[in-house]
């Protein structure tokens, strides 16, 4: 019998994120799933299936109920053994228990202050300049985007894997790729990088086998 398209969709995911985790550090998850609230109405399915060692970062942008949210994606979280970041709310990660923050680019500083507060902090780096930058905070790891075509309103014109496989190898952190990231592009992602993704991520949406 063949494997469903979300199956098959998973075991390329999870292959991809094996793959992906020889370029990053022990403590960083091999592949983030990035929730949205438009996009990504039910973050606790996805979560729920993750496998272990995979990454949560929780971008609630000012939305009702966010605390609540953030509470139960971090029982998730701890249970499945994944990683979780709240994205721009180190306070809401703190009370929490989350792993650490991410911080979008224009926050990036905000890192700063919260050194040694959380085992992880990461950043989001849309240029060469703002991932060179990223070097110099304390983070752990960027994520750099566009890479593919997005659908994402926000979505800038996408670097393509040759010119992200370039700015990775010049970059002076770990770098996770973000944008356009599907089952197919993590492949093409995987051998110099870790990915993440928001839509990305819907495979593990439905029924595992």
């Amino acid at each position: 019998m063949s494997l469903e398209p979300e199956s098959r969709a998973q075991r390329k995911l999870i292959a991809a994120a094996r793959t992906s985790a020889g370029h990053l550090r022990p403590a960083l998850p091999r592949a983030l799933f990035v929730t949205d609230p438009v996009r990504t109405p039910d973050p606790f399915t996805v979560a729920r299936r993750l496998p272990a060692g995979f990454g949560v970062v929780y971008r609630h942008f000012g939305a009702p109920g966010r605390v609540e949210v953030a509470r139960d994606l971090a029982g998730i979280c701890a249970r499945g053994g994944l990683v979780l970041l709240v994205a721009a709310d180190p306070a809401l990660a703190a009370a929490v228990g989350a792993d650490g923050v991410h911080w979008p680019f224009r926050l990036a500083q905000q890192a700063r202050r919260w050194r040694g507060r959380f085992a992880l902090q990461t950043v989001s780096a849309h240029s060469g300049r703002e991932l060179r930058a990223a070097g110099d905070l304390p983070v752990e790891a960027a994520l750099l985007s566009t890479v593919f075509a997005s659908g994402s309103a926000s979505a800038g014109r996408p670097l393509g894997a040759l010119r992200f496989r370039q700015m990775v190898r010049g970059a002076g952190l770990p770098v996770y790729a973000l944008g356009g990231i599907t089952a197919e592009t993590a492949a093409l992602i995987a051998p110099v990088a870790g990915f993440a993704a928001v839509d990305g991520m819907a495979p593990f949406a439905g029924r595992r086998d």
